[in-house]
């Protein structure tokens, strides 16, 4: 397992890079969600408060939301992620009501809307600018990153199996850098790229002696 080192460097990748994890953190999701029963899947999840249905609603949500700056690099009409934090969060808990096959169809559904909308993008639309959740306004070919982290660190909040190391090193690299630059930190700490994209990632990790960062994502 390649590791990642303290010096300063910085992972660039291409909106096709993008585009080849969201395919590989989608399988990992869709797949372990798909083996949920009722049960299991109102069991909790990784994350505080919590149960796999919130996470599995979460990443059917994300995948509408995304497909609304979709839209937007698509006909140049100003379509936002979410009308406001407060729907965002009504979304979320409104789908974890559902039972778990419906939202297993919810997910599949949002999931397969959101490819054909990428995939028919063309070169000049994916350069539209959109602004983000976060307000950040980024072209469109940023797209397929936000949505790659959602799916493969969320696969991982399941908590059915999946881990960092799970992961493809090329994307464990490129989550380190954007988490470094988001927390603004000038150095990481040393070791194994899935324990060190954990440990920035708030995520339980093996790394010793290093501060706690809190959550993120």
């Amino acid at each position: 397992m390649h590791e990642q080192g303290r010096e300063s460097v910085v992972t660039v990748w291409t909106p096709a890079d993008s585009l080849k994890w969201v395919e590989h953190g989608t399988g990992l999701f869709v797949t372990q969600a798909a083996l949920l029963d009722e049960e299991t899947m109102s069991q909790p999840s990784r994350l505080p408060g919590w149960t796999r249905k919130h996470l599995v609603a979460h990443v059917g949500a994300n995948a509408d939301a995304l497909g609304n700056l979709v839209h937007w690099a698509r006909t140049g009409e100003r379509t936002p992620m979410y009308s406001s934090a407060d729907q965002r969060n009504a979304d979320i808990e409104s789908g974890a009501k559902r039972r778990a096959t419906a939202l297993v169809t919810w997910l599949n559904a949002s999931v397969h809307q959101l490819d054909v909308g990428m995939d028919a993008l063309t070169g000049e639309q994916w350069r539209t600018e959109i602004v983000t959740a976060q307000g950040r306004t980024v072209p469109a070919t940023e797209i397929p990153w936000l949505r790659a982290r959602e799916v493969c660190v969320h696969a991982i909040d399941l908590g059915t199996g999946t881990t960092f190391a799970d992961l493809p090193d090329d994307f464990l690299a490129a989550l380190i850098t954007d988490i470094r630059g988001k927390r603004g930190l000038d150095e990481v700490p040393g070791g194994p790229l899935p324990q060190v994209a954990a440990y920035l990632a708030g995520r339980p990790h093996s790394l010793a002696d290093v501060p706690d960062l809190g959550p993120w994502l």
